[in-house]
């Protein structure tokens, strides 16, 4: 019976009450009160305008993209959703050996600190630091950043959403990042 989620805080806050409607038609309102802001509709100062928007009903609901990752990890099959991105890093000091395939054709194999798989949301978010460019969120795209790649020709690629997307971890350990917030650890094959 839920209408509207109002968040307040910030881009990390409202990753975290995005994991609470995932899989329901329940927007999110941000109002940040953290410091970046890049997922908030609003600001602090904007909170009555946003409380009459919401009593009056005269907001609109934008749609986001969400990946969706099936993980191999080992014997084990799970499910996992990002709304920013995955990020698959390095857990030690060592870099990491990524194979990447998109869509059943091998494309790259880096060694580096990882490579992170984002949406246009997330673009503004650990991709961009990393040098991907940023995606208008209504652009319906993926994104692969190679994350200090120690490769003459590691550059991001933008992809078609329905492109299905495989890291394989060849050598290293990792961990597999969802959003910041969840974290799973890989091993070779993984």
């Amino acid at each position: 019976g839920t209408e509207l989620l109002v968040v307040l805080g910030g881009d990390g806050t409202i990753l975290r009450a995005a994991e609470s409607v995932y899989g329901t038609t329940v927007p999110l309102l941000g109002i940040n009160l953290g410091h970046v802001g890049f997922l908030a509709e609003a600001d602090r100062e904007d909170i009555l305008v946003v409380a009459n928007a919401i009593t009056d009903r005269t907001y609109q609901v934008e749609e986001r993209m969400v990946l969706q990752a099936e993980l191999h990890l080992g014997a084990s099959r799970s499910q996992e959703f990002a709304l920013n991105e995955f990020a698959l890093e390095k857990s030690g000091s060592r870099m990491v050996e990524v194979l990447l395939t998109i869509d059943d054709r091998p494309v790259s194999r880096w060694l580096a600190d990882g490579v992170l798989c984002s949406t246009p949301t997330g673009s503004t978010a650990y991709a961009f630091s990393a040098g991907g460019p940023v995606i208008w969120p209504d652009v319906e795209a993926i994104q692969i950043v190679p994350l200090a790649a120690h490769a003459l020709f590691a550059r991001p690629l933008v992809i078609s959403p329905s492109s299905r997307v495989s890291l394989t971890l060849l050598g290293g350990r990792a961990n597999l990042v969802a959003d910041g917030l969840r974290q799973r650890e890989m091993e070779v094959g993984d």
